[in-house]
């Protein structure tokens, strides 16, 4: 188990003799033949949740075991956006404590994962979004969360180059959080991985789950291409891939898996300082470190789990971002890949147990995953060590679907591929 810590000194020590010394940010283990708890994904959920079963209830008899490499998977496919600017009251408690743990990521994890607070901006072009964002801000207010309407004036000042005048859908303000931001997303993966390592959790790479041993309603242990490995308890954090994963223990989740793509652009010199959301259609954009232009759009609208793009919803996308600032119609696309979305009926995620007596899940995120990736990982971790769900975590209960406790935060009803 590692024991050093990065600091600046370290840093300079190892400038000064050719970055030779610095050792694997965590280890290659074998795997045990049982652990106390085994975590089927090693995201960003599965990682977190790692992390934070050994720090804050001393568990460390734990595996990781992920089919890839580390932040391979979803928690390097995104668009890096973090914020808890939500509704309803189901969800904007467990958001903004997801926020106030990005907050203090660095400092917990001893990496940095480049939290940058430089706002979130959600544009509204009607009268009627301008309501609905005004509620929405006044319901995150009522739960202690930061939110301000800007004006035009106010708008033009931050974002000078958004089409204000001769947009077919003209901008008429905005609803802001200045706490949100965004967060290097494959470093969140890479420092939960190592500081989970450091408080000896086993990361198994390239240990793909083939099925369940359950044995009188009870998990026992996973078959892998590795071989059995035993469990007292296993957590499923497989996003995109649940629903398989799921089905080798008998079981249907209320979830479809669907194509997110996101995109980069070549780099640019500073264009944008915020994160930014078109309102009259699904288009967001930010800047990042290097200068490129990281932003997306809607899933795809069928059902897949392949982690590429296509044509249509490129061209989609690029229609939302010309309508809001025909600037970047200059630049050039340098890349763009797709990550699996495990969209839920509601489009609110489930961290619940399962009917298989020591099978948890953590699933259904559709576009909010990454966000909620501390606030994730600390809530399934109290979750599998306690058995009773994490205070802010109470409504994303797997049964809800049944009893009629959805949590719609769009109001778009029960289809997956309009969350």
């Amino acid at each position: 188990m590692s024991t050093d810590r990065y600091s600046i000194f370290s840093v300079l020590r190892e400038a000064l003799r050719g970055h030779t010394g610095w050792k694997p940010a965590w280890r290659e283990p074998q795997p045990k033949a049982a652990y106390d708890i085994v975590i089927v994904g090693g995201g960003g959920h599965g990682l977190a949740t790692a992390h934070y079963l050994a720090k804050v209830h001393g568990l460390t008899n734990i595996a990781v075991v992920e089919k890839g490499w580390i932040g391979g998977g979803n928690v390097g496919r995104n668009t890096t956006i973090v914020r808890s600017n939500y509704l309803l009251p189901g969800n904007v408690p467990f958001y903004e404590h997801s926020m106030k743990l990005w907050e203090e990521l660095e400092q917990d994890l001893n990496y940095n994962a480049m939290v940058s607070q430089r706002g979130v901006v959600n544009l509204f072009h009607s009268d009627g979004q301008r309501d609905a964002y005004a509620r929405r801000g006044n319901a995150m207010r009522l739960h202690g969360v930061d939110s301000e309407l800007l004006d035009v004036p106010e708008l033009k000042r931050i974002l000078p180059m958004l089409d204000f005048d001769n947009a077919r859908f003209p901008v008429k303000g905005a609803l802001r959080q200045k706490r949100g931001g965004t967060v290097r997303h494959d470093a969140v993966a890479w420092g939960y991985a190592r500081a989970a390592d450091r408080r000896g959790v086993d990361i198994i790479q390239n240990c793909e789950v083939t099925g369940f041993r359950i044995e009188a309603g009870r998990v026992v242990g996973v078959e892998t291409s590795r071989g059995f490995i035993g469990a007292k308890k296993v957590g499923l954090a497989c996003a995109g891939n649940s629903s398989r994963v799921a089905g080798m223990a008998g079981l249907r989740l209320p979830i479809e898996s669907h194509v997110l793509q996101a995109f980069v652009s070549e780099g640019i010199k500073p264009f944008i300082d915020t994160v930014c959301t078109f309102g009259a259609g699904h288009f967001y954009i930010s800047q990042s470190d290097k200068g490129g232009l990281v932003f997306g759009g809607d899933i795809d609208g069928y059902n897949s789990y392949a982690s590429r793009g296509n044509l249509p919803t490129i061209e989609d996308v690029a229609e939302g971002g010309m309508a809001l600032m025909p600037a970047i119609g200059r630049v050039k696309l340098l890349r763009h890949w797709g990550g699996i979305m495990d969209m839920s009926m509601d489009g609110s995620p489930i961290i619940d147990r399962t009917p298989i007596e020591g099978l948890y899940l953590n699933a259904g995120w559709c576009y909010g995953g990454f966000k909620a990736t501390p606030a994730s990982g600390w809530s399934f971790a109290h979750l599998i060590a306690t058995d009773t769900p994490h205070e802010t975590a109470t409504a994303y209960r797997l049964d809800r679907f049944a009893t009629g406790r959805v949590i719609d935060e769009k109001g778009v009803g029960a289809q997956p591929n309009l969350h």
